[in-house]
């Protein structure tokens, strides 16, 4: 394990180099307000958060990242073009990660642009290129947003497409709720049969004869919930076609040009994503003029979608292939949404990443 103070001097440069890129340095508060930012995170993160109540400002959580915090911050600041560079710890509880720090040190850069979006996404990567180039990382790719455009495109309910849309970043439960909207896999046992029971004696009836509210839903809210299982068990599966087209999507995992091509084909059949094609072109062109090779570029379609629930669009890591124990060395993605929500109705196009400095420097002295 190496010292902190290496592990610091690692940061401190890693952060220069961004500083030297036109960045400013922001700091964060280590404290940060639950209420506010939890909910911005993904389901994982939400899980391993650290989370207190103080008297005074109620409940508080230690920052599992930089960039939420930094966008509210650069948002309540007027959302001007901008570029920052930080450096800090952040704390995640690791109780299936054994292995894994619960606080570690993290740097960053985020940029904020509206210009020119595959300008952005092309400078970040080829920043974090550049900066890890060194150690001889595989680095990987996706695009969020060619998915969401994907599911938006569906010949289905919008109460469907919104579940699918809010367990993308959940495979195993998205994978679930697609088999059965597509009518590849039965109705749950209890959801039948509670269908059967309101075919039967009605859903007042029923809500009457279950006896007291004891739990944390109100007679209301289970009304209404039952009203969508009807409503949604009356409407006809996904075609096989589109749920076909939407696995292709999620199994393509191909160099970029390759992606590229494929994706162009299935456009034809699903219109909807061809926007985000044509986004993902336009940022293949800036990554060649930052001098990334392209043609060697990965692209994996599924990429990213076990990561942070706000990236939207382009998304990238750097692995150390030969050290599969090991996360991600570096990651990052676009998150214009994100700026939306923490914007109360402004906006800003923005993306960004973060580096794990400790893996840097365990890797750089593996390496001599």
């Amino acid at each position: 394990m190496a010292a902190k103070t290496d592990i610091r001097a690692q940061a401190a440069r890693l952060q220069a180099y961004f500083t030297g890129a036109g960045a400013t340095v922001v700091e964060a508060d280590i404290l940060q307000p639950a209420e506010v930012l939890l909910d911005l995170y993904g389901e994982d993160i939400r899980s391993r958060a650290y989370v207190t109540i103080d008297p005074l400002h109620g409940e508080m959580m230690l920052r599992p990242d930089f960039t939420v915090p930094v966008v509210r911050m650069h948002m309540d600041s007027g959302a001007t073009p901008a570029r920052y560079a930080y450096a800090g710890e952040v704390f995640r509880k690791q109780e299936h990660e054994g292995g894994r720090a619960s606080e570690y040190l993290q740097v960053g850069y985020e940029l904020f642009d509206g210009a020119d979006a595959a300008a952005s996404d092309a400078e970040v990567y080829a920043l974090f290129a550049e900066v890890l180039s060194p150690l001889g990382l595989r680095a990987a790719t996706g695009d969020i947003g060619i998915l969401i455009a994907a599911v938006e495109g569906l010949a289905t309910t919008d109460r469907r497409k919104a579940a699918l849309k809010r367990h993308l970043w959940r495979p195993r439960r998205f994978r679930a709720l697609l088999d059965r909207f597509g009518g590849r896999s039965a109705v749950p046992d209890t959801r039948r049969e509670l269908l059967k029971q309101v075919a039967a004696k009605g859903a007042d009836a029923l809500l009457q004869d279950a006896g007291p509210e004891i739990g944390l839903r109100s007679r209301a809210e289970v009304a209404a919930r039952i009203e969508a299982l009807q409503a949604d068990a009356a409407e006809p599966p996904i075609s096989a076609s589109e749920v076909e087209i939407l696995d292709h999507i999620l199994g393509l995992r191909e160099t970029c040009p390759n992606a590229l091509e494929n994706l162009r084909d299935i456009a034809v059949d699903l219109p909807a994503i061809a926007d985000a094609v044509q986004r993902m072109e336009r940022r293949m062109v800036a990554l060649s003029d930052q001098g990334i090779d392209v043609d060697a570029l990965d692209f994996e379609a599924s990429y990213g979608r076990t990561n942070m629930e706000y990236y939207d669009g382009f998304v990238f890591g750097f692995y150390a292939e030969d050290r599969p124990d090991l996360p991600a060395v570096a990651s990052g993605g676009r998150y214009d949404a994100l700026t939306r929500v923490l914007g109360q109705g402004r906006s800003i196009p923005a993306v960004g990443g973060v580096i794990r400095p400790e893996l840097v420097l365990m890797l750089t002295e593996a390496a001599t």
